[in-house]
């Protein structure tokens, strides 16, 4: 699962631990199997029904545009924000032509501001990105009088609900890159690149980092999770490819660089976690990674890892203040290598994990969904949506022309951000 498809999974965990009776829709389906949950298939007419059976709808991405029944104003509507997805796009697109990219721009924004003009209750992943979201509120109209005296806080209107953690310690089941990988052995110095090989990523001055490091760090081993993404709907983006060919005219692959080559099941991924020494995560310094929030750095958290990481984000910022790992400076292939340099002290190492596994435990999924947990143990509707006519959903299979097409191509270089 891709962060959205966690996200939502746990959440829903969560609730149903609470006593709640939940229904989690799943994208194209899923083989998970739960006691917990009863969990569904994104079919319109399965979804209306399960729709009058719920009382609270929760939904993010482009759902609400491709299900806008799931709006209907006859029930409390929670839209979670932590992913987002336009800055992202404004990334993804730069290799289309001007024309594409302000449709897909255009697309986003209604997309956006439609659920922010809609929703009850907002959910985000941390205070950084409640400020930014504050800011889009206010130019939707949802910043008022109404919704101000219910909360001058504004709390009830949205909300942080971070990206959260198992209460319990990863346990290995089998070896996942030591031993099994061909050159990755015991004694080894492996870094996991934990998630997808995004464009809003930098994985290449990480690669470049490496090969600055490796004749001082021969055992140095980095391994990149690379795999083409499950669904075949969610195109390959640049950076993986390019990655690669990096690696391989640095001749780093196979050596000091690794690619594991399919998707981890999720009840597998602390396999991976605890063959690793240290966790990565690098990106450029653009306006997505000032409001983003690596969900993959949360893994590393939750296994212990020291963290090794660009500055200029959220995640980043902890690391640095709480002494979790090593933050870099963006595009330093340089500071990479000396970071890892220093990682490779295991002594180094252990102080920082002591200090990440005592930082763990204060992020649990019980603990950051408790305004989620709230807000579900006593509904309410947005002051202002309460006193206003809902507005109606818009027409299910309408073709509103260029935004539609932008909606569509967008769909096709991030699909991995829809439904969840």
């Amino acid at each position: 699962m891709a962060g959205p498809g966690i996200r939502h999974y746990e959440l829903a965990r969560q609730l149903a631990a609470a006593g709640h009776a939940v229904t989690l829709v799943a994208p194209g389906g899923t083989d998970i199997e739960s006691a917990e949950l009863a969990i569904v298939d994104q079919d319109p007419g399965a979804l209306r029904l399960a729709r009058d059976d719920h009382d609270v709808v929760l939904t993010q991405g482009w759902s609400l545009r491709d299900l806008p029944f799931l709006g209907d104003g006859a029930r409390p509507l929670i839209i979670d924000l932590y992913d987002p997805f336009q800055l992202e796009a404004l990334v993804a697109m730069r290799g289309l032509d001007l024309a594409e990219r302000e449709s897909g721009n255009d697309a986003c924004l209604a997309v956006l501001l439609e659920q922010l003009r809609r929703g009850d209750f907002f959910l985000c992943a941390s205070e950084q990105q409640r400020d930014y979201w504050l800011g889009m509120l206010t130019a939707a109209g949802r910043l008022n009088p109404h919704t101000y005296d219910a909360d001058p806080a504004l709390r009830r209107l949205v909300d942080v609900v971070p990206f959260g953690l198992p209460a319990g310690a990863p346990q290995r089941r089998a070896p996942a890159a030591r031993g099994v990988i061909p050159g990755i052995a015991e004694g080894d110095l492996v870094v996991l690149w934990g998630g997808g090989l995004y464009d809003w990523l930098d994985p290449e001055t990480l690669v470049r980092g490496v090969a600055l490091a490796a004749p001082r760090l021969e055992r140095l081993r980095l391994v990149l999770h690379a795999a083409r993404h499950p669904n075949r709907a969610v195109a390959e983006m640049s950076v993986a490819a390019a990655t690669r060919r990096l690696s391989d005219d640095l001749g780093l692959t196979g050596r000091h660089v690794f690619f594991n080559e399919s998707w981890v099941p999720y009840e597998d991924r602390a396999d991976w976690l605890l063959d690793a020494d240290v966790g990565v995560s690098t990106h450029h310094p653009h306006i997505e990674t000032r409001f983003a929030f690596r969900t993959r750095v949360l893994d590393y958290l939750w296994a212990g890892l020291p963290v090794l990481c660009t500055s200029g984000d959220s995640l980043a910022d902890e690391v640095s203040r709480r002494g979790l790992g090593l933050t870099v400076p963006p595009g330093d292939p340089a500071a990479v290598a000396a970071a890892l340099l220093a990682l490779s002290d295991p002594a180094r190492r252990e102080e920082l994990s002591r200090r990440v596994r005592d930082y763990a435990t204060a992020l649990t999924w019980e603990r950051v969904a408790a305004p989620l947990l709230d807000y579900c143990a006593a509904p309410w509707r947005a002051a202002d949506q309460a006193t206003a006519p809902p507005s109606p959903p818009a027409a299910a299979g309408r073709d509103p022309g260029p935004l539609h097409r932008g909606a569509a191509r967008l769909s096709r270089r991030l699909g991995v951000r829809r439904g969840g």
